[in-house]
């Protein structure tokens, strides 16, 4: 795949509108777009499919012109708008919302962003005329938070606006359209009145019992044999700058939440003096919503439940993935589904009355009846939470490196599954709640979490929103710091390598203090 552009600086933002019809391609930037108009006019294009994308501005008018070549064809398509009346299109991870500013180099800011939106568009409806069977229900959107994007239109423009812009802009479905409208209003309430003064905390656990086929993430395999000793005295010490931190400006915590990885892959023993620290560092009370990722069955016993509760865990997660048997071995994840029914009750006994369960949608080899029967099974367990994902084929998981060997359903029955999720979240008495969406999806779509009134996850609306500060504790996590307007925001990560991540602890509490001033 070939492209051609007088704006190079778009160029990742339009190879991810060309992957959302052609996701493998390797995508060649050219750098004379000259050169596309002498090749169409022989159609040379034999050697791989070619797209161009010119833009330019006429006073308030921006005009991209996309032409598309594909099996000897020429797709056009000329995208021609103005931003008068469109104050201002911001990042929001790809996308965009409204604001107003005053000073030249925010101008700059707002014609860059604008301009880029307009070659997408532009990009996209071209290449949609040469795969008009593509199922593409996010429209040209391809950034993670739709959500955030519908909550500033309607902020700006109003409701009925802000939907109409939906549709007529950026070409997401009814459906999608409605799906976002709920989350938007269920998080209401959550983000009506953002307070400055709150902050989340994040703490990781990079170690797993044994490595999913489809897992990206930078974490280690656990056996009896792993010596974590090193890893959990850094993160001790990580989480006593964390505290520090939080003091020195003056924060309250809102959530913790202790994810992975896998948390409950550390002993009972281990397990009680991270909550023990974690508690007693950022003197956590009963109002704080207080989540451990319990994700793995075979890694969870009734000691440490006792443990959790103990410590003030208000909010587990236990994630079957599916409650297929032989998919869950293909996967890699060494438990049955009887183990995740045994985990549950001894989660309930234990007196956990927030259990979350994860899904996933698109598994290698399943098939709508297949996720029906899972969420059947998962439906007698009573969950409080249901978060149902769509498999993502992640550049670093061994399912990328290994795809040729595995048979992946297709777009049309990854779309049935997440159907059938909402139904029967919707039969449990659940409503969507939070919503994000990743690169390599099956069919462009989306993971959406859903709770049951009063269970819905804070941490996890804060972090798909950027709502707040979260401040991050262990290998491979990020703290951000939401400056005041919600507009500005700035991330200091820890590094993914264990025994760097190790070395580097007093340096990451360096950059921390100073990314909030202190």
């Amino acid at each position: 795949m070939r492209l051609y552009t007088n704006r190079e600086e778009f160029y990742n933002d339009l190879c991810e509108v060309i992957r959302l019809f052609v996701s493998q391609s390797y995508i060649e930037l050219c750098g004379n777009p000259g050169a596309f108009a002498d090749e169409t006019s022989t159609l040379n294009f034999n050697k791989s499919d070619a797209l161009r994308v010119m833009l330019w501005r006429d006073g308030a008018y921006y005009t991209a012109a996309a032409d598309f070549v594909h099996n000897s064809q020429v797709h056009s398509y000329t995208y021609r708008n103005s931003f008068s009346d469109i104050q201002y299109y911001s990042e929001s991870e790809g996308e965009g919302y409204i604001g107003a500013y005053d000073d030249e180099r925010e101008e700059s800011l707002r014609d860059k962003r604008y301009s880029k939106r307009c070659a997408k568009i532009a990009a996209f409806r071209a290449m949609r005329q040469a795969y008009p069977g593509t199922p593409l229900p996010w429209g040209s959107l391809t950034g993670i938070r739709p959500t955030r994007l519908l909550r500033d239109l309607e902020d700006s423009y109003g409701e009925q606006t802000a939907e109409e812009m939906m549709l007529r802009d950026f070409d997401v479905t009814p459906e999608k359209l409605e799906l976002a409208s709920r989350i938007v209003s269920a998080q209401r309430p959550v983000l009506a009145a953002p307070d400055a003064g709150l902050c989340d905390i994040y703490i990781g656990i990079p170690y797993c019992r044994s490595r999913c086929l489809y897992c990206s993430f930078a974490s280690e395999v656990r056996t009896r044999r792993t010596d974590i000793s090193p890893y959990l005295a850094a993160l001790n010490k990580d989480i006593e700058h964390a505290s520090e931190l939080v003091n020195a400006a003056g924060l309250t915590v809102r959530a913790v939440y202790i994810g992975g990885g896998t948390p409950t892959v550390l002993t009972a023993e281990e397990l009680s003096d991270l909550l023990s620290q974690a508690r007693e560092r950022f003197c956590l009370g009963g109002g704080v919503e207080f989540t451990v990722e319990a994700g793995r069955p075979d890694t969870v016993t009734e000691e440490k439940l006792e443990v959790m509760k103990r410590f003030g865990i208000n909010r587990i997660s236990i994630n079957p993935q599916t409650m297929n048997d032989a998919t869950l071995s293909l996967v890699g994840r060494y438990h049955t589904a009887d183990d995740i029914r045994d985990c549950f009750r001894m989660a309930r006994a234990a007196g956990f009355d927030n259990i979350n369960t994860d899904l996933i949608a698109g598994l290698p080899g399943e098939t709508a009846d297949d996720m029906r029967r899972t969420l059947a099974a998962v439906a007698e367990l009573g969950p409080d939470c249901l978060t149902v994902h769509t498999l993502a084929i992640k550049r670093s998981s061994r399912l990328h490196e290994q795809l040729a060997s595995y048979e992946l359903p297709p777009v049309p029955e990854v779309e049935r599954m997440t159907a059938l999720g909402r139904a029967a979240a919707e039969e449990m008495g659940m409503a969507p709640y939070y919503m994000y969406r990743q690169k390599y999806m099956a069919g462009n779509m989306e993971n959406v979490g859903y709770a049951k009134e009063g269970k819905l996850c804070l941490y996890n609306i804060d972090m798909m929103e950027d709502s707040i500060s979260v401040i991050a504790c262990g290998a491979g996590a990020m703290t951000k710091r939401v400056f005041p307007d919600g507009r500005r925001i700035e991330r200091v990560p820890n590094p993914k390598d264990i025994p760097t991540y190790i070395d580097k602890i007093e340096r990451t509490h360096t950059d921390r203090m100073k990314l909030f001033g202190l």
